[in-house]
């Protein structure tokens, strides 16, 4: 697809790169997605050719670090990370301040959790974190794991449900206890953590932090980090007896207060400071 004029004062991309056998074959090929070639379609031509400012949302921390965009004038690298790379900005994922503002602790605290331990999210980099902080605990609990898990076989007797639509992640949140933040080491050394933390307070279902994720220790109350796979299922005990009361609201209402760097009106103050403002147009 070709370009031939300039429509825009700024360009904002989710960065993508190169995944054999899917966005690196021919257009048209069996499960070909061109989400590369016109990244790279509008990076040619607004960002290196007409020198519009641009900016890069490296949700998955790919960008080489000797990339030249990252020493590109009318480029900004933000990640949604606590400690992002040298020279990017913090833009994390965005959770609506309307949803933060109604949630209720007291009625999260009073519904019925008939599952202690959940995971909700995708196989990619997490191995170890799973065995390290959620594997052990999880057969010794009931639990529940929903999400793309290519390889199971080292885990023969933990529950899989595989790959679920958007609205039961709510629903199995809404119904559980407790979940683990796994996040692959690209993720934990930069602080970055994803939507499930709130997509798990929104719900109810609190969220047990590893403790080596870097810079997150303001996310969720001191109570809720853990070490081992130990420590998870001391955590859920320790749930399972507070369900229902006072203490549980109050730790589900710690946990939504913690969830403020994380407001829409936030990443949009990062944005409103990072574009550029057209000059008005003469009355």
């Amino acid at each position: 697809m070709s370009i031939s004029h300039n429509l825009l004062n700024s360009l904002f991309l989710e960065w993508r790169w190169p995944i054999p056998g899917r966005n690196t074959t021919p257009c048209g090929r069996p499960g070909h997605t061109c989400d590369l070639h016109r990244q790279s379609e509008l990076v040619a031509h607004y960002t290196r050719r007409l020198g519009t400012p641009t900016i890069l949302w490296d949700k998955d921390r790919r960008l080489d670090p000797a990339d030249p965009l990252r020493r590109t004038s009318n480029v900004t690298i933000c990640e949604p990370a606590l400690r992002p790379s040298p020279g990017a900005t913090t833009l994390l994922f965005p959770v609506a301040d309307t949803a933060l503002d109604a949630a209720d602790p007291g009625g999260l605290a009073a519904r019925h959790r008939s599952t202690p331990l959940v995971y909700v999210g995708n196989q990619y980099d997490r191995d170890d974190a799973f065995d390290t902080f959620f594997a052990p605990a999880a057969a010794h609990l009931p639990h529940l794991i929903a999400g793309k898990w290519t390889d199971t076989r080292r885990w023969p007797g933990l529950n899989f449900i595989g790959r679920v639509a958007f609205p039961q992640v709510a629903e199995i949140h809404a119904d559980a206890l407790a979940t683990v933040l796994l996040l692959p080491d690209r993720y934990a050394e930069a602080g970055q953590i994803t939507q499930r933390i709130f997509e798990a307070v929104l719900a109810g279902c609190v969220p047990l932090l590893p403790g080596t994720v870097r810079g997150t220790a303001a996310l969720v109350p001191p109570s809720l980090h853990v070490r081992h796979a130990t420590d998870v299922r001391h955590r859920v005990g320790w749930l399972a007896e507070i369900a229902g009361t006072n203490d549980h609201a109050n730790l589900i209402a710690d946990c939504l207060r913690r969830l403020a760097p994380f407001r829409l009106s936030a990443q949009l103050g990062v944005l409103d400071r990072l574009l550029p403002h057209p000059d008005p147009v003469p009355s």
